[in-house]
């Protein structure tokens, strides 16, 4: 567990009301992201630094954390890495203690690290694979959530955002550990909006196909037909998640909270096992950590 790089402010006050006439603006605040060294994570990670805010890039390899934090810092941000695995329980307790040890507070949480491997039929997927989906995907973002959330709500509030996926509500033959950690996801979302409020708003981005890092092992003449029965016919390009989660972490969603809203072109709209975690012919293990 690396301590956290070199690089954030120490920001004063907590995120309130909107500064200004932007309500997406994030300056002064302090968010944390887990997966932010590639895909959608990496790209909300951009958003957020250009916005003003005050990023915690969070993975399970320190020098992928500092290299992407030190390019946000390049592009102008402000931004530093912390190692963590969002499975591993204790590691989430250190996580939350160095970043409030470090600025004083967390405003915006983003639990965005997945995992989802491969198998060839259910009867192969072992304990050990489905205890991996379920840590990564489901008991990481409660702990953090809970860690955090509970320290948010005793001081100025502050907003949690949950990644799922549109798995959890059109789930494939393929993904079946994953999207039930992710039907989980937008389970604990309504529980979580309720037991964190008022202070705490607590809302989920349910995704589907992105163009992102891990569809380069896609069947991409699959993905082009899947895509046609969508109504906007075509998969999303990383930057298009971005307006959510600017959405959900400023004071724009000031009386939002428990929703889940799918950023999917319209993918659950389309054939039966259009689902955006995966695209089941040539998919590849899917790793946002």
């Amino acid at each position: 567990m690396s301590e956290l790089a070199e690089g954030g402010r120490e920001a004063a006050g907590a995120g309130g009301a909107a500064r200004g006439p932007d309500l997406f603006d994030l300056t002064d605040r302090v968010a944390v992201i887990t997966g932010a060294t590639r895909g959608l994570g990496r790209a909300i990670a951009g958003a957020f630094c250009r916005a003003g805010a005050d990023v915690v890039v969070v993975s399970r390899n320190a020098t992928s954390c500092e290299m992407v934090a030190t390019e946000l810092r390049a592009e102008g941000g402000l931004a530093a890495g912390h190692a963590c695995h969002v499975g591993h329980w204790d590691e989430l307790g250190q996580l939350a203690d160095s970043v409030y040890d470090r600025y004083g507070r967390i405003d915006v949480l983003v639990n965005n690290a997945g995992i989802s491997p491969l198998y060839d039929r259910l009867s192969n997927v072992t304990e050990e694979h489905w205890d991996k989906v379920i840590a990564v995907n489901l008991k990481g973002p409660f702990r953090l959530s809970a860690l955090v959330g509970e320290r948010m709500a005793a001081a100025a509030g502050g907003s949690i955002i949950n990644v799922s996926s549109t798995g959890a509500v059109r789930p494939t033959a393929d993904i079946v550990p994953y999207a039930a950690a992710k039907a989980g996801i937008n389970a604990m979302t309504a529980g979580l909006a309720a037991a964190l409020g008022p202070k705490v708003r607590v809302n989920t981005i349910m995704p589907g196909p992105f163009l992102t890092s891990i569809a380069r092992q896609w069947d991409m003449d699959m993905l082009a037909r899947r895509t046609q029965t969508f109504p906007l016919r075509r998969a999303g390009d990383a930057d298009e998640i971005v307006g959510t989660a600017l959405y959900f972490a400023s004071d724009a969603s000031s009386f939002t909270t428990g929703a889940v809203l799918a950023v999917d072109g319209g993918a659950r709209w389309g054939v039966p096992g259009a689902s955006g975690a995966a695209v089941t012919a040539g998919r590849s293990s899917a790793e946002r950590t």
